[in-house]
């Protein structure tokens, strides 16, 4: 079985979030089923630098007046093929902005050129090869499925969703320019509320539809957390199913991570206390006996990091420690500084993402803070709990599905992983890390939680094998064996009837 997948992040070598990591780590997880996952990535300069040696040109052609070169390369997350647009991807700044955060005015021509040539490969650019399937992930990539169908182009198509918050908006003006027929401006293919939207053509194109838990696929399709396209997805609902993400437990391992200065595992967790100090010196935190918890996230509404410069004085004044990582709204990041501002030796932000410090917060942190309002998977949790950091997580979409929270019954029964909080508001949130500092300050039941969580396991050979028997069912093959497996509806048809929604 081939597969092309399509996708404006693979770890290692371009990186905003969890995208990247799930794009990097499945294709290994699907090898083990039978899958071989060609990958398109954009060329970005920095994906150029770190990959120069090993590129070799395999095409050349003109896509919506773009010159483009697609380059493949063997690496260890498999065959890459990078697209090599010069004007669009070799620029300063990040993937889809500019050194002062602000998104590139041209994204809806970034995104389309990458689509695009998605579709060409699929349609044969690349001599002697074409895939069975194409993967294509989120709106930059969602418009692959749209062009593959308008060019002929049957092979089928799976759109994983694993932001629904995204969605690719851009004005309806655009549209002669993406090389489509003015016809797919019309409320059954591209139309969004007066613009276009590229994720709507993708979930009106695709073949089956993803997103990244069985929670969240349900949830989408109400208004609270469909933003907007809830009735497009109940309209594909038969074509819908949630699969849990797992964790490359090559990369996130506490017992051989390179980026700790002590390695350890759920069999001497203590070797975790030395890295806490470390991190704790190189930061200026004091080193007293409390506990130190953690924030590694994007610095946004969604993800409830108001809620927490709002919680976090209180946890503070009750002997708490408090490290974050990250980027994203700017007033959210100033919160965050007051508060540290306000409590030297308590509090360090760091702006900005480092996947060695992320690391190694996790591997010493005795907890990690997640209130998202709503997570459609989430990553952090899933490393938090293989790294022995208790996670406390509010009750939403794939953070509801992988944390047990730690109430009675389930401290008797010593099951329990983390804690939970609802409603996601800041007395629930306070509640909660109230909480979390009680059970720390009982020695034996903290060791009992943090064994709990490392004894959990989200690695990601269920899921790849979820995915390769979708994959042979579209393909009319059998690959893959999806035993025991979690979904949130029946598994999709290859077509389903389709009415009229937005």
């Amino acid at each position: 079985m081939k597969v092309l997948a399509v996708t404006s992040e693979v770890f290692p070598f371009a990186k905003t979030g969890g995208l990247a990591d799930v794009t990097g780590a499945l294709p290994k997880a699907l090898s083990k089923f039978g899958v071989s996952t060609t990958t398109l990535l954009p060329g970005y300069g920095t994906v150029l630098e770190r990959l120069e040696r090993v590129l070799v040109p395999v095409a050349e052609m003109n896509l919506l007046s773009e010159p483009v070169t697609l380059k493949k390369a063997r690496t260890g997350a498999g065959e890459i093929i990078v697209l090599d647009a010069p004007s669009l991807f070799r620029r300063a700044g990040g993937p889809y902005s500019d050194e002062n955060g602000q998104d590139f005015g041209d994204n809806w021509k970034r995104f389309a050129v990458l689509s695009l040539a998605g579709a060409e490969i699929a349609r044969g650019a690349l001599s002697g090869w074409k895939p069975d399937v194409v993967h294509v992930h989120d709106w930059q990539a969602a418009l692959t499925p749209v062009y593959m169908r308008h060019r002929g182009c049957s092979i089928p198509t799976v759109l994983t969703v694993h932001n629904l918050a995204f969605q690719g908006q851009f004005d309806a003006s655009l549209l002669p320019f993406l090389d489509l027929p003015a016809s797919h401006y019309r409320t059954e293919v591209m139309e969004y509320y007066g613009g276009i939207s590229y994720l709507k053509g993708g979930l009106l194109h695709a073949d089956a539809i993803t997103t990244v838990s069985p929670t969240y696929a349900r949830e989408i399709l109400t208004p609270r957390f469909g933003m907007g396209m809830d009735g497009v997805l109940r309209m594909r609902r038969d074509d819908l199913l949630g699969i849990v993400n797992g964790v490359d437990e090559e990369v996130w391992d506490p017992a051989t991570d390179p980026y700790l200065p002590y390695n350890y595992g759920a069999t001497n967790p203590r070797q975790k206390e030395k890295n806490k100090k470390i991190l704790l010196q190189r930061l200026g935190l004091d080193t007293d006996s409390g506990p130190l918890f953690g924030v590694v996230s994007r610095l946004t509404w969604q993800k409830g990091m108001d809620l927490l410069a709002a919680a976090a004085r209180d946890f503070l004044s009750k002997g708490g420690k408090l490290v974050v990582c990250g980027r994203g709204d700017r007033a959210i990041e100033q919160q965050l500084e007051s508060v540290a501002h306000a409590h030297p030796g308590r509090m360090s932000v760091h702006i900005g993402y480092e996947e060695h410090l992320a690391h190694l917060i996790h591997g010493s942190a005795d907890a990690i803070i997640q209130p998202s309002r709503f997570e459609p998977c989430g990553l952090t949790q899933l490393y938090a709990l293989r790294y022995g950091s208790v996670p406390i997580v509010s009750r939403t979409g794939g953070l509801s599905e992988t944390v047990i929270d730690a109430n009675v019954a389930a401290l008797s029964a010593r099951v329990a992983t983390g804690f939970q909080f609802h409603p996601v508001t800041v007395d629930a949130l306070r509640h909660a890390l109230n909480r979390a500092l009680h059970a720390y300050g009982d020695g034996d039941r903290w060791a009992r939680l943090r064994s709990q969580a490392m004894k959990a396991r989200f690695s990601w050979d269920r899921s790849a094998r979820e995915y390769a028997a979708l994959y042979g069912r579209l393909a009319g093959t059998t690959i893959g064996q999806a035993t025991d497996v979690q979904t949130s509806e029946p598994p999709p048809s290859r077509r389903s009837s389709r009415r009229l929604a937005r």
